[in-house]
C-alpha cells in the first residue's frame, strides 16, 4: 500500500512528541501519525495493518476455540439454540457500538479535532470532544441496556417465536444485555485509539473477549449449563473495556501538539445528531439481517439456527480478515477529508477495494472448496455429530457466495460516512438488501432449509454492495466532503479477481475430496486454492495481488524498525 508522499518532507506529532518522518512509529501498530504526506506512511500502514490482522488472526482463532468450545459442551441442540437467540444482543452492540456503528461516526470526529489540535487550536479539541460525547453516550446506553434486560421475554418471543426453551433463551438475554452498554464503552474507546493511529489495543479487544467466554464456558459450564457462556459474554465486553483504557489514557493525557501549519483548516464541527442516526439505523438494518434468518429457522427442526451460526462464524474469517484494511486505513481517508484532499481519499479507497476484495476472495474460495474438512476437523466431537458436520458444511458453502458482497458493503459504507457528514443512501440501500433477503427467505425456507436462508442472505448483500458502489459514482468530485471513486475501474478489478476465484475453487474442491483424511484433504485444497488464485489473479492484471506483494514487501524492509 503507498500513500502520496509530499514534496517537502515534515515531522508529524503524536500528542506533544514530535517525531521525524523516517520514524513515525516507535512501536507496530502504534506510535504517531505519519501523515499523509509522510514518506514512511506506507511502511507505517503496512506494519499497522500486520499487527491488526495479526491480533485479528488471534481473535479469529480463538474465535473457533470458542464456538468448538460451545459445540462440544452443549452440541447443537435447543440449548445451544436458545443462548444463541440471546447472542443476538451483543452480536448487534458489536456491530451498532464497535464495528459498523460508532467507529463510522467517532471516527471523522476524532479526525477533525486532531487536525484542529496539531495546528494549535485553542484548548484541546480531543479533550472538548471527550467531554461533550463520552458522557451521554454512557447515559443512553445505560437506558439501553437496562430496557433489554427488563423485556427480555418479549424479545425472546418476537426474536425466535418457534423457540423450545424461550425461558432459557430470556435468562441467557438478561446476562448478554450489559453487554450494551460496555460494547459502546470498548466502540468508542477504539475509535478514539484508531483516529490517533494507535491499533494494537484495538486489535487485540476481541483476543481477551473470546477468552473470557471459553474461560467462563469451561469453569461453570457444568453446573450453569449454557447460561456460563451468557456470563462469558458479559465478562468479556469487560476485558474489551479494560485492555485499552490504559492506552486511551495516555493519549488524552497529553499536551496540546505545536501548529504544523499544513493543509486546509479543519473546521469545528460538534458530533451531529443526524450522523450518529444515520450510522446506527445503517448499521441496525444491516444486522437486521440475523433477525430475519433466526426468525426464519426458528421454524424448522431443532439445530437450524445452530447450523446456520457454526457456518457463519467459520465462513466469515476471511471477511474479518479483509476488513482489516480498511480498519487501519479509515482514519486516514478520514484525515484527507478533513484536510480537503479528495483525491488521496479516492485513491486510498480503490487501493482497499481492491486488496481487500483479493484477500476476501482467496479465504472464500478456501472455505467453500474444503468446507466439510474444515468443519469436520473444528467441531465434529463430542456432542457435535458428522450429520452436523453435512448440514453445516452446506450451509457454510452457500453462505460464502456472499462474502464478497459482504467485504464490499463494509468497505464502502466508510466512503459516505468519512467527512463526518450525515448520508442517507446506505441505510436506503442496505433496506433495499435486507427486503430481497426476507422476500428470499420466506420463498425458499420450506424447501431449502436452511441453505435458502443462507442464499437469501448472498443475493441480498449482493443488492446492498451494488447500489452502495453504484452511489459512490454519483458523488461530486469538486466537493471537499465527499469521495467518489472509478466505478468502471472498479467493476474491472472485481472481475478479474472473480475468475480467478471460480478457477481456483474448482481445483482446490477437487483436491480436497481425494484423500480419504480431513486433515490431508483440507491441506491439499488449501495449498491448490493458493497456487492458482495468486498466478491467476497477477496473470489477469488484477491490482489487488499487486498491493497485497507491496504491503508485505513494506513490512519486511521496515518491521524491524517498527520494533525497536
Amino acid at each position: 500500500m503507498t500513500v502520496v508522499p509530499s514534496k517537502s518532507p515534515r515531522p508529524e506529532t503524536d500528542g506533544a512528541v514530535t517525531v521525524p518522518p523516517a520514524r513515525s512509529a516507535t512501536k507496530a501498530g502504534e506510535g504517531s501519525d505519519p501523515g499523509p504526506a509522510s514518506g514512511s506512511g506506507s511502511s507505517f500502514l503496512a506494519r499497522a495493518a500486520l499487527v491488526t490482522a495479526s491480533l485479528s488472526i488471534a481473535g479469529s482463532l480463538l474465535g473457533l476455540v470458542r464456538d468448538q468450545s460451545l459445540a462440544r459442551l452443549f452440541g447443537a441442540g435447543s440449548d445451544t439454540d436458545a443462548f444463541l437467540v440471546a447472542w443476538t444482543v451483543p452480536e448487534f452492540a458489536a456491530t451498532l457500538l464497535i464495528e459498523d456503528g460508532l467507529a463510522i461516526a467517532l471516527i471523522p470526529a476524532f479526525s477533525v479535532a486532531l487536525a484542529r489540535r496539531a495546528r494549535g487550536a485553542p484548548g484541546d479539541p480531543v479533550r472538548a470532544l471527550v467531554g461533550a460525547t463520552l458522557p451521554r453516550l454512557c447515559l443512553a446506553l445505560t437506558v439501553v441496556a437496562a430496557l433489554v434486560a427488563g423485556t427480555a421475554p418479549y424479545l425472546v418471543r418476537a426474536l425466535a417465536p418457534g423457540l423450545p426453551d424461550p425461558r432459557l433463551a430470556a435468562d441467557c438475554t438478561r446476562i448478554t444485555a450489559t453487554c450494551v452498554l460496555v460494547f459502546g464503552l470498548a466502540g468508542y474507546c477504539s475509535a478514539a485509539l484508531r483516529a490517533h493511529r494507535c491499533f494494537l489495543a484495538p486489535a487485540a479487544i476481541y483476543v481477551v473477549y473470546n477468552t473470557g467466554i471459553i474461560a467462563a464456558m469451561f469453569l461453570f459450564g457444568g453446573d450453569w449449563g449454557v447460561r456460563s457462556a451468557a456470563v462469558g459474554v458479559a465478562a468479556g465486553g469487560c476485558l474489551m473495556v479494560a485492555v485499552q483504557v490504559p492506552s486511551l489514557w495516555r493519549r488524552l493525557a497529553s499536551r496540546t501538539s505545536p501548529p504544523t501549519g499544513a493543509g486546509a483548516d479543519a473546521e469545528e464541527r460538534p458530533m451531529q445528531l443526524a450522523l450518529v442516526a444515520a450510522v446506527l439505523l445503517f448499521a441496525l438494518c444491516r444486522q437486521s439481517q440475523v433477525l430475519a434468518e433466526r426468525f426464519l429457522a426458528s421454524g424448522l427442526p431443532s439445530g437450524a439456527i445452530s447450523h446456520l451460526n457454526y457456518a457463519q462464524k467459520v465462513a466469515q474469517i476471511p471477511m474479518t480478515l479483509s476488513l482489516m484494511v480498511c480498519t487501519v486505513t479509515f482514519p486516514v481517508v478520514a484525515r484527507a477529508l478533513a484536510d480537503g484532499d479528495t483525491e488521496r481519499a479516492r485513491s486510498r479507497v480503490e487501493r482497499d477495494l481492491a486488496l481487500a476484495a483479493c484477500v476476501v476472495l482467496l479465504g472464500g474460495c478456501a472455505v467453500i472448496a474444503c468446507a466439510p474438512q474444515i468443519i469436520e476437523l473444528l467441531f465434529e466431537r463430542g456432542a457435535f455429530h458428522a450429520s452436523d458436520t453435512a448440514a453445516t458444511a452446506d450451509v457454510m458453502r452457500v453462505y460464502a457466495l456472499g462474502l464478497l458482497s459482504q467485504t464490499l458493503v463494509g468497505a464502502l459504507v466508510r466512503s459516505y460516512f468519512s467527512a463526518g457528514r450525515a448520508s442517507w443512501y446506505p441505510l436506503g440501500a442496505m433496506t433495499a438488501g435486507i427486503a430481497v433477503t426476507s422476500l428470499i427467505g420466506a420463498a425458499t425456507v420450506r424447501s431449502w432449509g436452511v441453505a435458502g436462508i443462507a442464499a437469501a442472505n448472498a443475493l441480498g448483500i449482493t443488492v446492498t454492495a451494488a447500489l452502495l458502489l453504484a452511489g459512490l459514482r454519483t458523488g461530486r468530485r469538486d466537493s471537499p466532503h465527499s469521495v467518489s471513486v472509478r466505478v468502471r475501474q472498479v467493476l474491472a478489478e472485481l472481475g478479474r479477481l472473480v475468475c480467478a476465484a471460480v478457477a481456483a475453487t474448482a481445483a482446490g474442491a477437487f483436491a480436497a475430496s481425494r484423500p480419504p483424511s480431513p486433515a490431508v484433504g483440507l491441506a491439499a485444497g488449501l495449498l491448490t486454492v493458493t497456487l492458482v488464485f495468486v498466478p491467476l489473479a497477477w496473470a489477469l492484471g488484477a491490482q489487488g495481488s499487486a498491493s497485497a506483494l507491496r504491503s508485505l514487501r513494506a513490512v519486511t524492509r521496515r518491521l524491524p524498525h517498527g520494533f525497536r
